[in-house]
């Protein structure tokens, strides 16, 4: 443990809506709450850069792991630089939009005067966590993304069944799985291009999706041990929570350590601390360094501290 209680940032969506059994970011808050941390808690709302200088409206923040009363308390409200934190943890779930953009520039400052950003601004606006898998093609399926109808009807015909999605998309939605001959291919296509105004993906098909999209997690590049396969409900393709899927713990493959051993030294460098990466089959498909989640669920079935280890490392990164 840091010899002083760390001051911790945390930006995320309103904590009055969230679901704390199930919550990472409130995993990582009970954590921090257990360091004795000085927890301050922001909204994007309540960033703002003064010249240059990256500032914020404060709560400060107490929280507890009794769902069944009170679980957070919100105390005074300060004016922070947030330089002067010991670590931001940026917790805000997509979409990834300009307003998004936005909150990594003021985030950006921050690191330059002294705070620890959990995830690096420039690597949340760089890995986009569907294009980024660009960057791991000996890891991938045969992978397309474009902007062309045409050409996704073409990999459609190719490769018989494939699955296509939007880039911007987080927790299933609008995941289309198409079969060659399908008559609704072409108003899909239409649908996640825009009629070929935005970009889209298109993935091979993964037979092993019906065994479950393992979502593994990484602290400074190394794999949490237990991987959270999230199992398609009977009337669903979609491996998300969310969308119904059954979450179920398991170890790690060696296929599963051997794409952790490509993507975790590339995530550590470019200053992700915590990523949540999706893999399907022997397939990555998905590097998720926005809002991971994923602890919770691991934590209950294999009695792990994942937000322990989280923050092991960023008190390793401080000292």
């Amino acid at each position: 443990m840091a010899a002083n209680p760390l001051k911790i940032g945390v930006v995320m969506d309103p904590i009055d809506a969230i679901t704390p059994k199930k919550d990472s970011t409130f995993a990582m808050l009970l954590e921090a709450e257990r360091r004795s941390a000085e927890i301050h808690y922001f909204e994007q709302k309540d960033l703002r850069l003064l010249s240059g200088k990256a500032m914020g409206r404060s709560t400060l923040l107490h929280v507890s792991d009794d769902y069944s009363d009170y679980w957070f308390e919100l105390g005074a409200e300060q004016e922070v630089d947030l330089g002067g934190l010991d670590a931001i943890l940026m917790r805000k779930d997509p979409p990834f939009d300009m307003e998004y953009v936005y909150t990594t520039y003021i985030l950006d400052r921050a690191k330059l005067a002294g705070a620890l950003i959990v995830n690096d601004p420039q690597a949340l606006r760089d890995m986009n966590e569907k294009a980024y898998t660009a960057w791991f093609p000996e890891c991938t399926p045969v992978t397309l993304i474009t902007r062309s109808m045409a050409e996704i009807k073409a990999f459609l015909t190719q490769h018989g069944r494939i699955v296509v999605k939007p880039l911007e998309g987080m927790g299933g939605r609008s995941i289309f799985v198409v079969n060659d001959g399908d008559k609704n291919a072409n108003v899909i296509f239409e649908t996640l291009t825009d009629f070929g105004n935005q970009f889209a993906m298109a993935q091979v098909y993964i037979p092993e999706i019906k065994l479950g999209d393992k979502r593994i997690l990484l602290i400074d590049g190394e794999p949490v041990p237990h991987a959270l396969a999230r199992v398609p409900s009977d009337d669903d393709n979609r491996g998300n929570i969310v969308a119904g899927a059954d979450a179920r713990g398991q170890a790690l493959s060696d296929r599963d350590l051997r794409i952790c051993e490509h993507v975790g030294p590339v995530l550590r460098d470019a200053g992700v601390l915590f990523a949540g990466i999706d893999v399907i089959g022997d397939y990555l498909t998905e590097v998720n360094v926005t809002s991971p989640t994923g602890i919770r669920e691991l934590d209950r079935q294999f009695d792990i501290n994942i937000a322990g280890l989280l923050f092991d490392a960023i008190e390793k990164k401080l000292a």
